[in-house]
């Protein structure tokens, strides 16, 4: 008897591998022996460039990380600079910090769901999620000037305030995503096509999800209960009320699961963020007032001298953080993602590493459909919620 295999490429240019990912996957018939992850087509080198910008001049890089999430990639790389610094932005700033990251955490979501319902067959639901997606975008395009690319965070606070009717605005699509989360549920979950293409597909059990060091809504579908949210608080998400979701069998129907849960649960924080930005005042401190880190208010910069050179040092040289060094993360939409920092006493950082979730949760691909279909291959890749950006920063 001989037996031989088949190797077949999945991509780059494939629209179910989220961007340029190539996958060699090793089959027998249809049946997959191995599927190997193949990156680095995006040639981003964002890590290197760090080192030649100052830490306020790498805000806008992070935008392209993962482009879904923008507002969470600018407040992973604010916290560590602010670690590295030994500050705190004003509890104001952390409560809008707050509001914005899980309004961004909702909005990946939708759009995880809308584009792996399309990988799996289901398209209706792609317009509903992109509804939701595109208010989230005009509250960016509010409150930044920009739709996508924010970069509105800054070390010690926020670029500017809030514009006024910024909080109706968000406290009416807080009251309504419940209700559109109950029809992306209405629209799938039952759905007898939806379920056997997810149901028992691309299982990842805890053991392997923590041998990985898979994150974020990967490794709670697979039952454990991690969340740096809860384990590690930042922005005081200690004094916000809310739950944590997990799977039963690490499947990629629990992991679907888990994400509308966590739209849900977003949503609950968004609603207390905005009760809390209230109830500190709508005209309290966005951003610290020491301006040795900070742009001094551009009034104040009209009619201060001293506000004019603080504003002068900082965009001609940046600030000088202490030599040291810090390490920050945050529960991004995809998972754990972190920023450490390496400081030589100059503006610009001697080195910049990220823990990007994309990345991490992308090796866990070939334990998930070894054994399966290649039909299955789509699904895994779909469940995995990676963004190219991010994985070849």
């Amino acid at each position: 008897m001989r037996s031989e295999t088949m190797t077949l490429n999945m991509g780059p240019q494939h629209p179910s591998t989220h961007g340029v990912l190539r996958v060699a996957l090793e089959l027998d018939g249809e049946t997959v022996l191995q599927a190997r992850p193949m990156i680095g087509y995006l040639h981003t080198g964002m890590e290197k460039q760090a080192e030649y910008k100052t830490y306020t001049q790498s805000i806008p890089q992070t935008d392209r990380m993962d482009y879904l999430a923008p507002m969470s990639n600018n407040l992973a790389l604010c916290l560590s600079a602010e670690k590295l610094l030994g500050i705190e932005a004003p509890e104001r700033a952390q409560a809008i910090r707050v509001l914005l990251t899980e309004l961004s955490r909702i909005s990946a979501h939708c759009v995880w769901l809308g584009t792996h319902a399309i990988d799996i067959g289901a398209m209706t639901v792609f317009w509903y999620c992109f509804r939701e997606r595109e208010k989230v975008l005009s509250i960016y395009d509010q409150v930044s000037g920009a739709r996508m690319t924010a970069s509105y965070f800054r070390v010690g606070g926020l670029a500017s305030d809030i514009p006024a009717g910024l909080l109706d605005r968000c406290q009416k699509f807080v009251d309504e995503m419940p209700a559109h989360a109950d029809e992306y549920e209405t629209l799938l979950s039952k759905n007898p096509i939806w379920m056997a293409r997810l149901k028992n597909v691309a299982p990842l059990s805890a053991r392997d999800a923590i041998a990985l060091g898979v994150t974020g809504p990967m490794l709670r579908g697979s039952g454990v209960r991690w969340d740096l949210r809860k384990t590690q608080p930042y922005c005081g998400y200690d004094r916000y009320d809310f739950d944590v979701p997990v799977g039963a069998c690490g499947d990629a129907y629990d992991r679907y699961q888990v994400r509308v849960e966590e739209i849900r649960q977003s949503t609950r924080i968004a609603g207390q963020a905005i009760r809390r930005i209230r109830e500190l005042g709508e005209s309290g401190a966005y951003r610290l007032r020491d301006f040795k880190y900070v742009l001094p208010p551009k009034e104040e910069v009209k009619t201060s001298m001293e506000a004019l050179i603080h504003h002068f040092k900082i965009v001609a040289h940046g600030f000088f953080p202490p030599v040291g060094e810090a390490y920050q993360a945050i529960e991004a939409p995809k998972g754990e993602l972190g920023f450490y920092l390496i400081s030589d006493g100059t503006p610009r950082p001697w080195r910049m590493k990220v823990r990007a979730p994309s990345f991490v949760n992308l090796q866990s691909l070939g334990a998930m459909v070894q054994g399966r279909l290649v039909a299955d291959v789509i699904t895994a890749i779909g469940s995995i919620d990676i963004v190219l950006g991010e994985v070849d920063r």
